[in-house]
């Protein structure tokens, strides 16, 4: 498993942990001139939900992959949390924003991978 295999991974499990659903992992590593290789994109059902997300994300991270966020922005009003991995961004979304923004289908060369909802 590469590092961002890894990272993928400790992201995904971090949001399931937290019950996050709706989740894509978007490839973008074979479209030119992107800020990422991946975004990875969940919803909460409310603000508090969007911060505990964030924060297990910031835990599985840590722990499984030694990674720590570079920067994390929207957390005061958590309606869409951003987490920059470098590589990889984390979008978590309050359901208004991601229908709003629906950020998954402007990359429509993108691969995308859904993965299934835990309850």
């Amino acid at each position: 498993m590469t590092e961002t295999q890894q990272l993928i991974k400790a992201i995904t499990d971090g949001i399931q942990e937290k019950k996050g659903k709706q989740i894509v992992v978007v490839d973008l590593s074979n479209i030119g001139d992107t800020i990422c290789q991946y975004f990875i994109i969940c919803q909460g059902n409310s603000p508090s939900q969007v911060q505990a997300i964030a924060e297990s994300v910031t835990d599985f991270t840590r722990k499984e992959a030694q990674v720590k966020p570079i920067a994390v922005d929207g957390l005061r009003n958590a309606e869409w949390v951003a987490m920059d991995y470098s590589n990889i961004i984390v979008h978590i979304f309050l359901p208004v924003a991601h229908d709003f923004y629906d950020i998954e289908h402007l990359w429509e060369d993108a691969q995308l991978t859904r993965l299934p909802d835990f309850d």
